[in-house]
């Protein structure tokens, strides 16, 4: 079998930036269409077109960007595709595979909170997702199976993602799982080199992401644009998690303290974010079009996202360095290992809701056939998996 080539960290010379933008940019609109199932199927679909496919980088730079993207606030899933443009084509890349992938879900979104503001409910999307699930699932195994045989060399990162899954289960808060996971790799790392009469400075260990300001203030009622864009900026600063998290945070605010929706109007808007493709976090969007019309969706779309393009902007270009010093390297290895046990852990979640009856284990099954046995594409099993779902249960 051919190995892929040793992918270079930086970015396109200018003679070829064109065609790797346009490249990009039909990527990242076409998963942006067809990426359903929530960040862990984004990151799967992801690892597909730009590993196994396009070679652009290696799995284990592929693992690299997705532990700096756990890291840092915002949007996994959107944040990994603005590193992954930006590897590829440099700052342009950023912004091309960044709004890419965005702008698809945005005005999917959009236009079903224009239909929601005029008649006044959602339309059902459950006959779609019931085919739909259940070949996310086999999209998102195929992928674990391979980045966790590049990630896990060893029987201690095995135990520490077993640990990982574990603590997590067990309602331990996310990012302190990541964190806990990259000191417990670092320390082991630091006895070792000690045992060994190896110097082990964590000098060289410096502080790679920054510590995110939550002090943009809210504004309080009546409701304006400009409030608006603050507040989904805010959140887009300091929020971590699934979408489960939005919810908590979006629902303190714009339900309990200012009045500006009511508790029915979020849930629509969470589950509109959900079971639509692209970014959860375009819940943002059918809130601003709920509230300010086609403004008030672009503001609160610009906000909530933002921040993920300053915060990639930042560390991106830090991550290719971080395995020149061990200490860095080591706290990485723990994280990313981190990640995929949280991403495991997603899948088997998503998988006891997918998998109710025959029909839905035998779409999981033969997608993973056709995904490991002849590569078909995993936006086209998508596709095929809402249409037989559209057929058996519409």
């Amino acid at each position: 079998m051919t190995q892929p080539r040793e992918p270079s960290s930086e970015p396109e010379a200018p003679h070829a930036r064109g065609p790797a933008l346009a490249e990009l940019a039909l990527l990242f609109l076409r998963l942006g269409t067809t990426a359903f199932g929530g960040p862990a199927a984004h990151i799967a679909m992801m690892e597909d077109e730009v590993v196994r496919r396009r070679r652009w980088l290696s799995r284990e730079e592929f693992v690299d960007l997705l532990g700096a993207c756990n890291l840092i606030p915002g949007p996994n899933s959107t944040e990994l595709a603005i590193h992954l443009g930006h590897r590829r084509a440099g700052w342009l890349g950023l912004i091309v595979a960044g709004a890419c992938f965005i702008l698809p879900a945005a005005l999917i979104v959009s236009g079903i909170a224009w239909a929601y503001v005029r008649f006044g409910s959602l339309p059902r999307a459950d006959a779609l997702l019931y085919g739909v699930k259940p070949v996310i699932i086999a999209v998102v195994l195929q992928a674990l199976w391979g980045l966790l045989r590049s990630t896990v060399k060893a029987a201690g990162l095995a135990g520490l993602g077993v640990g990982a899954v574990i603590a997590s289960a067990l309602g331990v808060n996310e990012l302190l799982v990541l964190l806990l996971a990259g000191l417990a790799v670092l320390v082991a790392r630091a006895m070792t080199r000690w045992k060994q009469g190896t110097p082990s400075s964590l000098a060289s260990l410096v502080p790679l992401w920054p510590v995110v300001p939550s002090g943009v203030a809210a504004l309080a009622t009546p409701f304006s644009l400009q409030g608006l864009f603050l507040f989904f900026l805010k959140v887009g600063s300091v929020l971590y998690g699934s979408g489960y998290v939005l919810l908590a945070f979006l629902r303190s605010d714009l339900v309990e303290r200012w009045g500006w929706l009511t508790q029915a109007q979020l849930l629509d808007a969470v589950a509109v974010g959900q079971v639509t493709p692209g970014p959860v976090f375009t819940t943002a969007t059918f809130i601003g079009y709920v509230l300010g019309g086609a403004p008030g969706a672009a503001v609160a779309t610009l906000g909530i996202f933002l921040p993920s393009f300053f915060f990639v902007a930042v560390s991106g270009p830090l991550v290719p360095r971080l395995r020149r010093s061990w200490a860095a390297g080591a706290v990485l290895d723990g994280v990313n290992v981190a990640s995929l046990a949280l991403m495991a852990l997603v899948t088997w979640q998503l998988g006891r809701s997918a998998l109710v009856d025959g029909w839905t284990v035998a779409l999981s099954v033969v997608s993973a056939v056709l995904l490991l046995r002849f590569r078909i594409n995993s936006a086209w099993l998508v596709l095929g998996g809402g249409a037989v779902g559209m057929l058996v249960a519409g």
